[in-house]
């Protein structure tokens, strides 16, 4: 048992109270031991689902942990929430169900946590919204929280295959401009996933698994980890332990979760070239946490100020696994020390700097010293200008062989099918900037996603031709050409992205960091 009084916890209303009564009679019926009922109540959150490869391992680990946690001394409870994956749920509406579902994750763990007054929660975080949805019902709720990053596809180019998942879905989107796909990338596809778990690529899921981790949310060496490894089942294992503790000493997320830790993380992403869409989601992490820090300055201000340690695939030639084999955010983190707080609180209960002295050093190869980096130059970078003045975000390859300036004439379309359309019947010319408008919040309603006409732009061989602004956000894949996402405000905010008119002229400066539109003030 922990040492925490029984009667110091929220879910213990007193043996004979009508609430402890009630619930008696419900945990009675489900084999629940009455002497156990005082016991710190855990849920253990399983953001999963039949649809997707990313989840298919989540019913096993709760096995686990169940027998794990009551042996711990907590009582704990499995519960469910809603479970997208961007290459499935994004199916419908456009892609406007993804990112919404992430908020929609947040609120189911209120309802079932703070509804059935739980005292701690166990995160099993997989595809792209699930950490940042965990993260931020952890600020919301302020209980004790632990993330489990639960690990990376197994991928047929890791094994001797000729794809991973980012082959089919790039091969996929070019063929479709001509019509139908050939037996070839149907066949990759089958050889594509090999088990289960998140794309094995530095995208959203893996970045944002990274990210737990810098936070301080997730255990020292949790992130990235391949799905039903070793590693995998430790940091299993260790998160329990560290979750228990938290319990007895009442370390909340709130105590790790600061404007320190999330500039943390900022680095940790400006320096391995994770995914833009780190900077909504930790800009949501630090809203539901009370932070008024400014994520997207942030990145903005620290982009110059950090050196590229890492060139993972999508964004390099090193592969998750290698990154991986090399000591993953834990030896980044390291590298960093001499940039971030090491004295940041971590739900280990020990600071940062004193989790990460086991972690190796930088091997040189796949991770560059501090002294020796790939690159100065960002590979997100936060933009801003006359179109775009409250922001917007640019992925680039690393290392980033330009251009980083471009100008052209605006050539607008209202949907990515619109303008995948307009490619297929070869509209869209060398030195176009491509504006794919009203995909933003309001005008969705919801956000939608870019990502399918980025990489059928890039089966046209134009992605280095032209550039493309848009409202709407896109996968952590995107890093070929100048892609100019989340454009704030967005068209339908009445913003100059909205007043936009065919052929007026664009500038894109990735060096000064600016997107301004070549028009004069008055008559935008």
């Amino acid at each position: 048992m922990t040492s925490r009084p029984p009667s110091s916890l929220r879910s213990n209303f007193g043996p004979h109270h009508a609430k402890t009564v009630t619930r008696r009679a419900q945990w009675v019926t489900l084999g629940i031991n009455p002497e156990d009922m005082e016991r710190p109540k855990v849920a253990i959150v399983n953001t999963s689902n039949d649809l997707a490869a990313c989840f298919a391992h989540l019913d096993d680990i709760v096995a686990v942990i169940k027998q794990q946690a009551y042996d711990a001394g907590l009582l704990p409870f499995e519960i469910r929430t809603t479970a997208p994956s961007d290459f499935i749920t994004s199916a419908g509406k456009g892609g406007r169900y993804v990112l919404s579902s992430r908020d929609l994750i947040v609120n189911d763990i209120e309802v079932m946590v703070e509804g059935a007054q739980l005292d701690a929660m166990i995160c099993l975080s997989s595809c792209d919204k699930t950490t940042p949805a965990h993260l931020m019902a952890a600020g919301r709720l302020d209980i004790p929280t632990v993330i489990i990053p639960c690990g990376y596809q197994r991928s047929g180019l890791a094994e001797g295959g000729d794809a991973d998942v980012e082959e089919v879905f790039f091969n996929a989107a070019l063929e479709a401009l001509d019509g139908e796909i050939s037996q070839k990338v149907v066949q990759q596809a089958d050889r594509a996933i090999l088990g289960p778990g998140v794309c094995s690529g530095l995208a959203t899921a893996n970045s944002m698994h990274m990210v737990a981790e810098a936070l301080g949310m997730a255990v020292p060496g949790a992130a990235p980890v391949k799905a039903n490894s070793p590693r995998m089942w430790d940091a299993v294992a260790r998160s329990v332990d560290a979750l228990t503790r938290a319990v007895e000493q009442d370390l909340r997320p709130r105590q790790i979760i600061t404007e320190a830790s999330v500039t943390t993380a900022a680095r940790l992403m400006l320096a391995v070239g994770g995914s833009n869409n780190t900077i909504k989601h930790l800009q949501a992490v630090a809203v539901e946490t009370g932070l008024s820090l400014d994520v997207w300055e942030t990145y903005r201000r620290l982009g110059r100020q950090t050196p590229t340690l890492c060139s993972i695939r999508p964004n390099g030639n090193h592969l998750v696994e290698d990154l991986e084999a090399s000591g993953g955010a834990a030896t980044v983190l390291k590298e960093l020390l001499p940039l971030i707080d090491g004295a940041a609180m971590t739900i280990t209960g020990a600071t940062l700097a004193e989790n990460l002295k086991t972690a190796p050093g930088a091997d040189g190869t796949v991770i560059r010293p501090l002294e020796a980096p790939l690159s100065r130059t960002p590979a997100i970078v936060v933009v801003k200008g006359s179109l775009v003045p409250e922001g917007a975000v640019v992925k680039r390859p690393i290392p980033d062989p330009g251009p980083y300036q471009f100008t052209g004439p605006a050539r607008i379309y209202h949907s990515r099918e619109e303008g995948i359309d307009a490619i297929g019947r070869d509209e869209i010319q060398p030195g176009d900037v491509v504006v794919i408008r009203g995909l933003g919040v309001r005008g969705g309603p919801a956000m939608g996603m870019v990502s399918a006409f980025i990489f059928a732009l890039d089966g046209r061989g134009l992605s280095d031709q032209v550039a493309v602004i848009s409202d709407g956000q896109l996968s952590g894949l995107v890093n070929r050409g100048i892609v100019v996402g989340e454009a704030s405000p967005e068209a339908a905010a009445d913003g100059p992205l909205g007043r936009l008119r065919n052929g007026d002229q664009i500038h894109i400066d990735l060096t000064t960091g600016t997107v301004d539109v070549l028009v004069d003030p008055e008559e935008l």
